[in-house]
């Protein structure tokens, strides 16, 4: 017999009386009439009346409540008015769950929107302190005292995913033209997530639980869904308008995907793997594009973090463990090591891993975690199911428990027992369920598509295909060219070659933009004056968004990219580094394109490109590209108009604001009036001529600082040296400030003039001079910083031999140029800039041959420097200063510097050899291993050059994997001034490593000073070439021998460590010799 379908309180109906309907039917009424009962009484119970915010804890007054268990809760409570949909006479329940998700949903909005100040300084500095809150009051929304970190990125994404989901489900979330601005703000604060150390899904920041932040893969890619959900997404539905659709910048969604991809598939620097990659990977993100690498990570969560309970959040997690002092908000040194394996587990990834099953269609998967959730979940006197926030081990059980892992009975979390609802977890429980049961589809619950191939994405997710939408790509897509001529001249010059290209004025009406004009028309996008927001930050367009058509307010616009801008940094001006940058810049834009139609890129053809002796590299180049190919990519060169049919067209459509109409006069580029034929034009010559530079001295110079300021004046022009006007006019910057008024205009003005005319000349000395005192820093600085960061590097910066600033987590801009002219520029002027330059050299090179930095884990620019300088002079035999290179020549020294090995140094003295691999920083595989090892056997600890190592808390806190123990390493290493003694004390170290290895046995008593095991050995080899009458001097001898044979390093070494060894464990030790290596 049937039960009839009915709320508890309705009167009993008389099923003799009615006919009883089909049994599939009935049953799905049946199981979404019990699951609307579980969600009334268990998520919609505690509910706030007033902004329809849910609680942390639904027992007794907790005030407090979490954004993210509250899009959890709202995504379980929408996705069963989904599932009632299906459903004829429902009740006018389905209408009441979504209600009430958008209830929630704009109760978070409304939280937000009262901290409009925060997201706008935000956008300009990413910092804890200008995050918007995790927590809010659940019945007025105010923000709560500062009891936790509330810079967490994955929150914000999560909000803005399920926002777009829910609205192209139908619901309507978004009312005002405010809320879509703020809407818009909210996505450039997550566009830079690539970038943004934060506290992480569990808000505690890096494993060791001291208050500090770190790049996390899972705030990473939830950006990253965020980014692709909301991108041409219209906030108002199919009723919008254009002024209501959302914009993404895609080179800033680039730059997420990149790191992502990189990161993965760890979670962070302190965290080899992390249960908060599960959402990141499958639902509700999926955000990682290549399937290879998801699986990857995937199975290294489940391999290290699964257990019979759930998944524990990451290893020595102490959460919820009865040995964590809950008094304390951090940990104590050594602290972590106490919850080793006694880790808290939690159901609720269970529920993922059913969903996760479902997206794939998995059924085994899906099979094998009910049926380890279903005996966690507790039955309530009501008869409905309830999910524990944890399992935890009991004191009594701890010790067992660490002896053998997952043997002990672990009891459930007081919050979901009872009336204390884990809401988090049991929305996520209902959710699986209703997949599980098949009354909601996974297309319903994803109607964007997110766990679709990227191939199958974009369009048909969209409500209006106008605006753009990140979505696969062709694998033999063709990236358009334009070439744009600067003048008529250039242009009739070009075609004498066969180059067939077009002019400013010939493209009309398209328009030629540079990218600060369209900076200036995004700084719309956004703006509210009632909220006090300036729409997007002035931040430069990369490649790929200026390979976009652009229709702004009735202009069609192609923007060129900011390589061809000469007043930026002066690399560009090297035409070798500007044609192999183009060329990678196609490679770049073809590989990250990810938009419907083909890319459009402009190639700028400018006078100064054929001024000088370089003018046939761009000539070879335009040729290359004409003739259909860039290194194996399909180019197509044609008339702009020709192009378009085929391009990408972005609609940027915005409403001007008030008073702000005469700002939108925007300023095209123009075609240039010329008299000379630039071929023709006189060449002047690549360096300056030896007459210029020999006209002045240094004495010269020294003069002057004894003059006022009006007769050095005079003095500028008394040489026509370009270098002696810059150094003069750096005495009268330094003197009066750049803003003095001279004969020819500010002293300002007058520098910048040198600096372009030494441009022209490629006097590269006296470029980087003017760069470093006009204090010029490149644009893509701090995504280069970045992008050696994620690949597990971090860097230093600063003079060799003088103090380094290390840089271990992504800064900011103005941080960065702090940094580098404030250790740079009081000792050497030309360093800033040439740095920056290694820096850009670096990021580019990593992604694409990481091969040259194997060993290489902390990147010390100045200490790498220093290895080009000595491998100028004897690889190259060149004897000229490294700041007289171009850029590309520097970048050329760069490569073949980290392409040299070790082996390939056989006709360099060993001395030559150690300084060498010293300054590149090279260690051998394994070898923080290594060290760890001889830690572990080193109960006193350890000391290199006065650099303390203790045995604990260091143990206890990391583990051998830890990125962060191989940093403390490096840390002892910075102490160290010379290379060769650096490679010295790598040999050593492996030695040990070895000894120890083969005599398990045993283990040093006392602290190891190493620096005194390296004297002592020198000690040694002092008294062997006494007694041959050899030389024996430290600083070339020693470090001149071998470390293989009889009387190599090794061997002098191991003699001293093995005395130690033996003083203090009278046992017998294998002394056989040890091989570096």
């Amino acid at each position: 017999m049937f039960r009839a379908r009915s709320l508890s309180c309705d009167p009993p109906i008389d099923l003799t009386k009615m006919e009883i309907p089909d049994d599939e039917y009935y049953q799905q009424t049946e199981r979404l009439d019990y699951f609307y009962r579980l969600v009334k009484e268990q998520l919609l119970k505690y509910q706030s009346p007033t902004i329809g915010l849910f609680p942390i804890e639904t027992i007794g007054r907790s005030n407090c409540s979490n954004v993210r268990d509250c899009v959890y809760t709202a995504v379980s409570v929408w996705a069963l008015a989904l599932a009632y949909r299906k459903i004829d006479d429902d009740y006018g329940r389905t209408y009441e769950l979504e209600q009430s998700a958008v209830k929630c949903m704009r109760g978070i909005l409304y939280c937000y929107m009262r901290q409009a100040d925060k997201v706008e300084q935000f956008k300009t500095n990413q910092s804890e302190d200008s995050a918007l809150h995790s927590s809010y009051h659940v019945m007025s929304g105010n923000t709560l005292p500062e009891s936790e970190h509330h810079l967490q990125i994955d929150a914000v994404s999560l909000y803005l995913l399920y926002m777009v989901q829910m609205i192209s489900s139908g619901v309507q979330i978004i009312y005002t033209l405010d809320e879509v601005a703020f809407v818009q703000n909210l996505v450039y604060y997550v566009e830079r997530a690539y970038r943004t150390p934060d506290f992480g899904m569990w808000g505690r920041g890096n494993k060791y639980n001291t208050g500090k932040c770190e790049v996390n893969a899972s705030s990473i890619g939830m950006a990253k869904a965020a980014l692709e959900a909301t991108n041409g997404f219209n906030l108002f539905g199919r009723e919008g308008a254009s002024w209501s659709v959302l914009y993404v910048d895609p080179d800033a969604h680039g730059r997420n995907r990149t790191i992502l991809e990189s990161l993965l598939p760890r979670e962070s620097s302190s965290k080899n793997t992390d249960a908060s990659l599960i959402p990141t990977c499958s639902f509700p993100a999926f955000a990682v594009d290549n399937q290879e690498l998801k699986t990857v990570t995937l199975e290294k969560v489940t391999r290290k973090l699964k257990g019979n309970y759930g998944f524990r959040r990451f290893l020595r997690d102490g959460y919820g463990t009865v040995v964590e002092d809950q008094n304390r908000p951090y940990y104590k040194p050594a602290e972590l090591k106490s919850f080793d394996s006694i880790e808290c587990e939690w159901p609720m990834f269970f529920a993922y891993m059913i969903i996760d099953g479902v997206f794939k269609g998995d059924d085994t998967q899906v099979a094998e975690y009910y049926n380890l959730l279903r005996p966690l979940m507790l039955q309530r006197p009501s008869g409905l199911s309830q999910m524990p926030k944890y399992y935890y081990v009991t004191r009594d059980h701890i010790e067992s428990e660490r002896k053998r892992a997952h043997s002990q009975i672990r009891l459930p979390s007081a919050q979901g027992q009872g009336s204390n609802i884990f809401l988090w977890g049991q929305s996520l429980y209902i959710i699986a369920c209703l997949l599980m049961e098949k009354l909601l589809d996974k297309s319903e619950l994803d109607p964007i598509g997110r766990y679709l191939d990227i191939s199958k994405r974009g369009r048909s997710s969209q409500i209006n295909t106008k605006y753009s939408a990140f979505e696969g790509t062709p694998k033999d897509m063709t990236v358009q060219m334009a070439f744009i001529a600067e003048s008529t001249r250039l242009q009739a010059t070009l075609a004498t070659y066969g180059i067939q290209s077009q002019t400013p004025t010939q493209v009309e009406p398209i328009q030629i933009w540079p990218h600060n004009e369209l900076i200036k028309a995004y700084k719309y996008i956004g703006h509210s004056k009632k909220l006090n927001l300036t729409g997007r930050p002035s931040r430069p367009f990369g490649s790929i968004g200026t390979s976009k058509i652009y229709r702004i307010l009735g202009r069609t616009v192609l923007c060129y990219p900011l390589q061809f801008d000469l007043t930026d940094f002066y690399m560009y001006q090297d035409m070798s580094l500007l044609v192999d940058d183009i060329k990678g810049l196609v490679a770049f834009v073809r590989k990250s394109w990810k938009m419907s139609g083909r890319p459009t890129f402009c190639i700028l053809i400018k006078e100064e490109h054929f001024s000088g002796s370089q003018a046939s590299e761009m000539l070879d180049m335009l040729v290359m590209f004409k003739m259909g190919d860039c290194n194996g990519i399909r180019v197509r060169v044609d008339r702009l108009q020709t192009l378009i049919s085929q391009s990408f067209v972005e609609h940027l459509d915005f409403q001007v604001p008030d008073g702000c109409a005469a700002q939108l006069l925007f300023s095209p580029m123009t075609e240039l009036n010329v008299d000379i034929l630039p071929m023709n034009r006189s060449r002047r010559p690549s360096t300056p001529g030896p007459r210029e530079e020999g006209q002045w001295t240094e004495q010269d110079l020294q003069e002057l600082h004894h003059k006022p300021s009006w007769e050095i004046i005079d003095h500028i022009r008394q040489f026509e040296a370009l270098n002696w006007q810059s150094h003069v006019l750096t005495l009268l910057l330094e003197r009066e400030g750049p803003n003095f008024l001279t004969d020819n205009g500010t002293v300002e003005e007058r520098m910048n003039r040198v600096y372009a005319k030494a441009g022209i000349r490629k006097d590269w000395a006296t470029v980087r001079y003017c760069a470093s005192i006009m204090r010029k820093v490149i644009d893509s600085l701090a995504p280069s910083i970045t992008t050696l960061l994620v690949r597990g590097k971090v860097i230093t910066v600063g003079v060799f031999r003088q103090d380094e600033r290390i840089i271990t987590r992504p800064t900011t801009p103005a941080e960065i140029t702090q940094i580098i002219y404030g250790m740079c520029q009081s000792h050497d002027i030309r360093e800033a800039v040439i740095q920056q330059e290694m820096i850009i050299a670096l990021a580019k090179l990593i992604p694409v041959k990481p091969q040259l930095f194997d060993g290489m884990l902390k990147i010390r620019v100045g200490w790498l420097l220093h290895a080009m300088r000595n491998e100028l002079k004897l690889a190259w035999n060149d004897n000229e200063p490294l700041y007289c290179l171009s850029p590309h020549r520097l970048h050329e020294l760069l490569q073949h510097v980290l392409g040299t090995k070790m082996e390939h140094l056989s006709n360099r003295t060993w001395l030559q050899r150690r300084q060498f691999d010293g300054a590149l920083n090279r260690t051998p595989p394994k070898f923080y291993d290594k060290v760890w090892d001889i830690l572990d056997r080193t109960p006193e600890g350890m000391q290199i050059a006065d650099s303390y190592l203790p045995q604990q808390p260091t143990l206890s806190d990391m583990t051998q994997t830890d990125l962060n123990f191989a940093l403390r390493v490096e840390q002892m290493f910075s102490a160290i001034a010379h290379p060769e003694y650096r490679q010295l004390m790598v040999e050593l170290l492996t030695v040990i490593s070895v000894i120890l290895q083969r005599n398990p046995e045993l283990e040093f008593k006392n602290m190891v000073h190493m620096d005194s095991i390296i004297k002592e050995a020198y000690g040694h080899f002092k008294e062997y070439q006494k007694s041959k009458n050899l030389p024996y001097d430290m600083d070339s001898a020693f470090y001149n021998i071998p470390p293989a044979g009889p009387h190599g390093t090794t061997s002098y070494l191991a003699k001293v460590v093995a005395v130690h060894l033996l003083d203090e464990s009278p046992s017998s030790f294998d002394a056989q010799p040890c091989q570096v290596s």
